[in-house]
């Protein structure tokens, strides 16, 4: 065995030895330090070898120079693309450090600006995006691999090895930096600006394995604030009834590529794929184009998509003064002069003036008419550049707020230029409001006439907008092939085209269009449906813009037959006309004076100019005139009232048991009624199962889709109460029947209806229809008490003027409550003027217009008062179409203190009110009642299939059918849809299912039968049926329908609920028609 002192010297030896074979600290390995010396090697010899090619094959050196230059501008762009990332991101993830280190640096103190009141952070949003980041990654990689790559391959032959070989979002999460809601403008929607700022460390690489192909994305930068429109809201959920999601103004972008994608970053080639890139994203998200997600069936997507603009903007550029000189001699020892001219930019629409030469204080004398989709939002940019041969120089860009020009309706001022020492520009901006009658446009024509500009296009009186929305049987190519439509819209010399819809005769392409125009008088417009070529003409139109005028509401929403097409072949589109006026009467003629110094204008140090009321350079001007008329929304005074009568109930479920329910007793039933966000309870009617209520119930709504009215029924008790069954009703399908009496059968519950009254007012404007209504509604009387309304009132507060100021001698925060007996609403409280504007609309329920009174009363926040005012609604009355529109003097404040108003006062014509005879009828004896109204007139057969009746054991049950021909498959199908208040069979309801054939057919090969729905008496089947008949053997058919119960051999139930037989013949088999149709029972 070795010795102690051997084994010693083998671990001295050992550690030696394991000393030599470990690098000291710092020091890489030796096979490192050869690989990275090869390495730089290699990289001297890459760098050298394009010399020694280009001296070898006898190439000039300028090839070889123009390349370096091409490397360093790539590289320099490279580094430059990570550095403004990496700050980026840590400017996100160390936001609240640095803002308040720079905002130390120079006050004790953080300014009140620091806190933004009016844009609020979310970041409990922002932890759930970085919370919930990597599984949205998740869900993107699956898309990715699963949904997007299979489609892309199957796409092109060249494309079939495409594959995404990484996806990973990264660590760094998207960013809501700031969040504004706008709930002031539109009661019907909410509107939310969303500051979205993206810094992240993405990484998605593509592969092309056929050509060896790898490209790719590291890293991107995304910044901008996208608005986001919950609209319309409902009465039910979800609430809203679409999302809308875009960017007000494009979003900046900057991507890291990877790869082949790498050659993107070259100078030149950068700034053109990062601007088709964002063409990509404005074609699908920047305004004009919005990205809408439907919540709820029955949704307009199109006019969501594409709603009317706000306005239009009419921009006068007149002139610019003190601008800096640019084009300078020998280095700039003598001043030149410039050469300027004007970019205005309001969304994606840009203009650019002529330029003028060698002059620092142009005129342009231009004008331009901007359509305005958003205001709030939407701004005005105009830039001034001087003209160069190459390129050209900057002097100055100022923004204007056009939500500033829409309050103030004309702004003519000096605005100064930004980023620049010297210059201002001066514009007129004029407010042009959307009219939906023709009434002023002879007007609007003449004062057009009289303006003058150097732009070649005349003022507009008028914009058009075209929703095209879809085709139906379009005539196929030669050949017989499906077309691939396309449309071009043109109006003089505007030519517009919609997207191609690829293979397909009933194209959809629900795209919208506008369009100035001079007069509607001499225009038309022409419509052209070709095949994708442009060259194969499928159908063509022309519709006369005069047959607009004539039509209700300036709007045409209907089928067009095309011309030089098939004989089916039409065409779906609805056309607005909306006339443009100026509520104030000043036309742009003298342009202000100029500003006296630099930096004078009211643009100067900020981003969006405020408007200065002494005018440029402290020199007052004269006020513009005001207006004399109000111009509301166009939506004011389109509200409709919707009367519910209350009637009563049969056969409703007993709770009240006694014994545990050994012994029947009764309920106290009552009815809860919501709609629009309102809730109606009936009284309590005691221990009844057929009780009468004879209650009546208004509310004023507005046309939106989606909304429901509902009712619910529950048995009164002394702990909790007890459910009786609900059912729900379309506002739509009222509002198309407009009167229905009826039975609804209770759904969720054995047994029990609700006979109901329902009536969707018609609104008129005739005077003597007042004092038949105001008769017959004497006569009714109901349980609730309720008096029956006449009329309903709008009442729109624009603006005062003259105020006097509050007891301290500064200007008070007006507030404007209008009081109808003893219903009231209140403005918003405008900040700080004696001429404050509101523009808020409210409306009333009128019981008699003859004795009721209108109040408006102003106040400082609700307490000093300022001054009101007292209209007798008979002066409504006295007015041309019980319309009042016009300034009112206040009582109890100055003598120059005015409120301007329009009051709109629209009869509520009850059909129910010709059901008596009129007093002074000499065929009239005593009270004889006339036989109850009917409304055969609205043919509801051919709108929603309610069933009129009179009677409350009238039969009600009625079934949904689809019947039509398809002429490309020579077939006749039939759709059962479902039924609707089924008759019970049993304590359990019904087991209902469908059969019928098409007589006459002996052998019953005809014969069809649905499945069966357990237990439910509004059935919903949803199944077609084909026929091989011809289109004549179809029309002499005959359908012989029967619901029925399904039931055991040995069951007394009932087994027939209702037959139906219709004629063929009288449909339009070519169309096809989809309709409920009324069962008759068994007994008849």
């Amino acid at each position: 065995m070795p010795s102690a002192e051997e084994e010693t010297q083998a671990g001295v030896s050992g550690g030696t030895a394991g000393a030599a074979r470990t690098p000291p600290p710092g020091q890489a390995p030796a096979g490192e330090r050869a690989v990275g010396a090869l390495w730089s090697f290699a990289k001297c010899l890459g760098a050298l070898l394009p010399v020694y090619l280009a001296g070898y094959y006898g190439f000039s050196i300028t090839l070889v120079l123009v390349g370096l230059v091409v490397y360093m501008g790539w590289k320099h762009g490279r580094q430059d693309k990570a550095r403004r990332l990496n700050a980026a991101m840590y400017l996100l993830e160390n936001e609240v450090e640095l803002t308040t280190e720079k905002v130390f640096r120079f006050k004790r103190d953080l300014p009140p600006w620091v806190n933004f009141p009016d844009v609020e952070k979310a970041e409990w949003l922002n932890k759930i995006l970085q919370q919930a980041w990597p599984f949205i990654g998740q869900f993107l990689e699956k898309l990715l691999l699963e949904t997007i790559a299979p489609t892309i391959r199957a796409s092109s032959i060249h494309l079939q090895t495409l594959s995404f070989t990484k996806v990973n979002l990264g660590d760094k999460a998207l960013k809501v930096v700031g969040v504004k809601a706008h709930t002031e403008h539109d009661r019907r929607q909410v509107m939310l600006d969303l500051y979205l700022s993206y810094a992240g460390d993405a990484e998605i690489n593509v592969e092309i394995k056929k050509y060896f192909c790898k490209a790719g994305v590291k890293g991107i930068q995304l910044h901008g604030k996208l608005r986001v429109i919950l609209e319309p809201l409902i009465g039910d959920i979800p609430l809203v009834g679409a999302i809308t999601m875009f960017f007000i103004r494009r979003p900046k972008l900057d991507i890291n590529w990877t790869g082949l994608t790498n050659l993107l970053d070259i100078p030149g080639l950068n700034a053109m794929s990062d601007t088709m890139i964002m063409d990509a994203i404005a074609s699908q998200l920047v305004l004009p184009n919005r990205l809408t997600v439907p919540l709820v069936a029955d949704l307009q997507v199109a006019q969501l998509r594409s709603p009317l603009p706000r306005g239009v903007v009419r921009i006068h550029l007149l002139e610019a003064e003190d601008l800096t000189a640019k084009d300078t001699v020998i280095k700039g020892l003598i001043d030149g002069k410039s050469d300027p001219y004007a970019v205005l930019r309001v969304g994606t629409q840009i203009f650019t003036s002529h330029h003028v030469d060698s002059n620092l204080n142009p005129q342009w004398r231009e004008m331009y008419e901007v359509i305005v989709h958003e205001v709030p939002g939407q701004e005005l940019e105009v830039e001034v550049f001087d003209k160069d041969p190459d390129q050209d120089d900057f002097l100055g860009r100022v923004k204007v707020d056009l939500d500033i020009v829409k309050k103030a309706r004309v702004v003519d001022d000096w605005f100064s230029l930004k980023d620049v020492p010297s210059g201002s520009v001066h514009l007129r901006l004029e407010w042009l409001s959307l009219l939906s009658s023709a009434d002023r446009l002879t007007e609007v024509i003449q004062r057009n006439q009289n303006l003058t500009s150097k732009t070649t296009d005349p003022p507009s009186a008028a914009i058009l907008a075209i929703y095209l929305d879809q085709a139906h049987e379009l005539p196929m190519r030669k050949g017989n092939k499906d077309p691939s439509p396309m449309v071009q819209i043109s109006i003089q010399d505007t030519t517009r085209e919609s997207k191609t819809c690829y293979g397909c005769s009933n194209p959809v392409w629900e795209d919208a269009f506008t369009f100035f125009i001079q007069d509607p008088h001499k225009q038309d417009i022409d419509i052209q449906v070709k095949d994708d070529d442009r060259a194969f003409s499928l159908g063509s139109l022309t519709i006369p813009l005069a047959r607009l005028l004539d039509s209700p509401e300036l709007t045409m929403d209907q089928w067009f037959q095309l011309e030089n097409s098939g004989s089916a072949s039409r065409i779906y589109i609805k056309i607005v006309l909306r006339v443009l006026w100026l509520s104030d009467d000043a036309t742009p003629t003298t342009p202000s004076p100029h500003p006296l110094a630099p930096g004078s204008g009211p643009g100067h140090g900020g981003i969006t100019a405020e408007l200065n009321p002494m005018g440029p350079g402290g020199l007052a001007k004269p006020p513009p005139s005001r207006p004399q008329h109000t111009t509301p929304d166009p939506e004011f005074a389109t509200e409709g009232v919707l009367r519910i009568h209350l009637l009563e109930a049969q056969n409703l479920i007993a709770k009240d048991n006694f014994m545990g329910g050994m012994v029947k007793g009764k309920s106290d039933p009552y009815v809860k009624i919501r709609v629009a966000g309102l809730t109606f309870r009936s009284h309590t009617i005691k221990e009844n199962l057929n009780p009468i209520w004879n209650e009546l119930y208004e509310v004023i709504l507005t046309q939106l889709p989606g909304q429901e009215v509902q009712f619910e029924l529950f048995d009164k008790d002394i702990d909790q109460d007890d459910f009786l069954g609900r059912f729900k009703l379309n506002l739509r399908d009222i509002i198309s029947a407009q009167f229905i009496d009826t039975w609804y059968t209770l759904n969720d519950v054995k047994s029990g209806r609700v006979h109901l009254l329902l009536e969707w007012l018609p609104r008129v404007s005739d005077l003597p229809r007042l004092d038949q209504i105001l008769q017959y509604q004497s006569q009714q009387i109901f349980q609730n008490k309720v008096v029956p309304s006449a009329a309903v009132l709008f009442v729109y507060v624009e603006r005062a003027h003259g105020l006097p100021l509050k007891k301290s001698g500064k200007e008070p925060k007006v507030g404007a409550e209008v009081v109808l007996k003893n219903v009231s609403h209140r403005t918003k409280v405008y900040e700080r003027s004696t001429s404050p504007r509101w523009d808020e609309a409210f409306h009333f329920l009128v019981r008699d217009p003859r004795d009721e009174m209108l109040t408006v009363k102003l106040s400082h926040s609700w307490g000093q008062a300022l001054g009101s005012l007292t209209l007798a609604l008979k002066e409504v009355m006295a007015e041309p179409n019980l319309v009042l529109d016009r300034w009112l003097a206040l009582d109890g404040a100055l003598p120059e203190s005015q409120i301007l108003l329009r009051v709109t006062l629209k009869i509520l014509d009850t059909q129910l009110a010709v059901c008596r005879r009129a007093p002074g009828d000499s065929d009239s004896v005593g009270d004889t009642v006339i036989p109850r109204w009917d409304p055969s007139h609205l043919d509801l057969r051919h709108r929603t299939g309610f069933t009129m009746s009179n009677d409350a054991t009238t039969f009600s049950s009625q079934v949904k059918l689809t019947i039509g021909y398809a002429t490309e498959e020579n077939r006749l199908f039939i759709t059962v849809h479902a039924c609707r208040a089924l008759i019970a069979c049993s304590k359990d309801g019904a087991d209902p299912y469908i059969t019928f054939m098409l007589l006459p057919d002996k052998k019953a090969t005809t014969k069809r039968r649905t499945a069966t729905k357990k237990r439910d008496l509004n059935p919903e089947f949803n199944e077609r049926f084909d026929f091989d008949l011809s289109l004549e053997e179809s029309a002499q058919r005959k359908l012989d329908l029967s619901v029925k119960n399904s039931v055991s051999f040995m069951s007394r139930e009932r087994e027939l609920i209702g037959k139906l037989q219709l004629d063929l013949d009288q449909i339009d088999l070519k169309t096809g028609v989809t309709q409920w149709y009324d069962l008759v029972p068994e007994s008849t």
